[in-house]
């Protein structure tokens, strides 16, 4: 028995044998055929027909690089993102200060320096004035740096006593005193006395968070949050309230525990599988903490800081590749870059002396945010996925040309990666982004902003993408990196029926347009998550 029919529509199949179709014919959550009006013949008395009137469809949009937990605590956090001033951030802090409880921790997140002026980072003391009452813990964008007032300091104990810890750094004024931001590791210091949600408050964020993921046509995640994440997500899950299809991904600290108990990657269903170990081997640039081979400009004593060094970091992915688990590692500057591709070769050469393929470990590099030339072509070589955010470059390419330079021309570069055959798979780092992946299409596509800057040709405008390849990032290649090629990336014969449906054709209209695209439905597994203008015709 056929379920659905989907009816005059503009369906891009992404299947080499049919690759453009006008109709969709589904049983329970897969597809059973892709073909034209000709299918309605499949149907009977108790098929539900839509009429799309010529919306056009692709495959559901997967964000293969998200932090899900964070994404949805921030609908109840202060919202610091694009401010900007300081004085605007403050103010806003100073609000929610005077509706808090006195002594309740004030959480927010968004921050970003180098878009206010001078571009020096804040203090606790920017903070004190607004908020006698109340510790305050507010995430930098990147999410690798903590701005914190004095009541923070003292909760945590931090004092000028206080050493750095290895993988991070407090910043200090010039009598050694901690300045209230704190970078990397360092910011543990202070996130260890936060209040603690329990994985059902999670989950019921998540379902909020879940909706509007829907909306803007997202069907499928990659998570890289902590344990308590996947707990939230098995709850959503086994009450049947999982809509989107979820890799979750596990964070170096607790990859003892999963090979103890003798998981391994892909483990799970449709909707819930485990993906591989997550190492940092750096910071970010936002925070100037991105391992770089050369300073930043105009801090001649700054390289960045190795999270993870690079012994450390082969004996892990070598476990992991042992026990059946891919590795995938955040690198954002080009020495960080370097060193991962470097641990790489040698896991490849240890798995190829077990007989195994580079499919049976999908490696894969998170960011890829700098390369240096001669690292361009070792991803496709040793077939390591560039896991890309290109909502990146246009967010932060004024931070880049300000602290990387002519190094600029090899950021954010997935042109590069395609051209020399790596696959490529395609995220947002949310909440670091909004996970609106046509917005990220349109970054990807024009490398400009919404309001046209730096210009219309874009920045660096060599490393542009066709729409088809940056839309292929975010369905085939995040397929791939999940182990799920054979069900996901393509509308045919056998595949899930993940689809979202527009209001336009985005391969045929100007790119500069793509922001004005409106999703008017999302599909997982067969059910409309979202319509917005979609009516069901009549049962057949």
């Amino acid at each position: 028995m056929l379920d659905r029919l989907i009816l005059n529509a503009n369906v891009y199949t992404f299947d080499e044998q049919l690759p453009r179709a006008r109709a969709l014919a589904i049983q329970r959550d897969q597809i059973v055929a892709a073909g034209d009006d000709s299918l309605r013949a499949l149907a009977t008395r108790q098929t539900q027909i839509d009429d799309l009137e010529g919306a056009t469809v692709i495959c559901g949009l997967t964000d293969a690089h998200i932090h899900w937990e964070l994404t949805a605590r921030a609908l109840r956090e202060i919202d610091l993102f694009d401010l900007p001033s300081k004085a605007e951030a403050v103010a806003r802090v100073g609000a929610a200060a005077a509706k808090a409880e006195v002594g309740t921790w004030l959480i927010g997140r968004g921050w970003a320096q180098a878009q206010w002026e001078g571009g020096a980072f804040p203090t606790a003391a920017d903070l004190d004035a607004v908020t006698p009452h109340n510790p305050v813990f507010l995430r930098a964008r990147s999410e690798h740096a903590a701005w914190v007032n004095s009541a923070a300091l003292r909760e945590a104990g931090i004092t000028a006593d206080t050493p750095d810890p290895a993988d991070g750094v407090i910043l200090r004024d010039e009598s050694g005193a901690p300045t209230g931001v704190l970078l990397e590791g360092a910011m543990s210091l202070v996130r260890k006395c936060l209040p603690v949600p329990s994985a059902a408050e999670i989950a019921a964020l998540m379902r909020e968070a879940q909706t509007l993921a829907w909306r803007c046509g997202l069907t499928g995640i990659h998570d890289f949050d902590q344990p308590r994440a996947f707990e939230a997500f098995q709850l959503l899950h086994e009450r049947g309230e999982l809509g989107l299809r979820v890799v979750k991904n596990i964070n170096d600290p607790f990859i003892d525990e999963a090979i103890r108990l003798g998981l391994r990657w892909g483990f799970g269903n449709h909707w819930l599988r485990l993906g591989g170990l997550k190492i940092f081997a750096d910071g970010a640039l936002g925070a100037r903490t991105a391992l770089l081979f050369e300073p930043y400009e105009s801090e001649p004593e700054n390289c960045g800081v190795a999270v993870t060094d690079k012994d450390a970091m082969l004996a892990l992915v070598m476990l992991a590749s042992r026990a059946g688990f891919p590795a995938t590692i955040h690198a954002i500057g080009d020495r960080a870059v370097h060193e991962v591709l470097n641990v790489y070769e040698q896991a490849r050469a240890d798995e190829r002396a077990r007989g195994l393929q580079p499919s049976d470990r999908r490696h894969r590099i998170e960011h890829v945010q700098l390369i240096q030339p001669d690292d361009v072509p070792r991803l496709a070589a040793l077939d390591v996925i560039a896991s890309m955010q290109p909502i990146h470059a246009t967010a932060d390419y004024p931070m880049a040309d300000k602290y990387w330079g002519a190094r600029s021309r090899y950021a954010y570069n997935a042109r590069l990666q395609l051209d020399h055959g790596a696959r490529v798979a395609f995220g947002s780092d949310s909440p670091v982004e909004p996970f609106e992946p046509l917005k990220g299409i349109h970054a990807a596509v024009t490398r400009c902003r919404a309001d046209g800057s730096p210009s219309r040709e874009g920045w660096y405008p060599e490393a542009r993408l066709s729409v088809e390849e940056a839309v292929r990032g975010y369905t085939q290649g995040a397929a791939y990196a999940a182990g799920m090629e054979s069900r996901l990336g393509k509308l045919a014969a056998g595949y899930l029926a993940d689809l979202v449906a527009l209001d336009r054709d985005i391969f045929e209209i100007d790119p500069h347009d793509l922001l004005k695209v409106r999703v008017v439905g999302t599909m997982t597994g067969g059910i409309w998550r979202y319509t917005d203008g979609i009516k069901p015709l009549a049962q057949a």
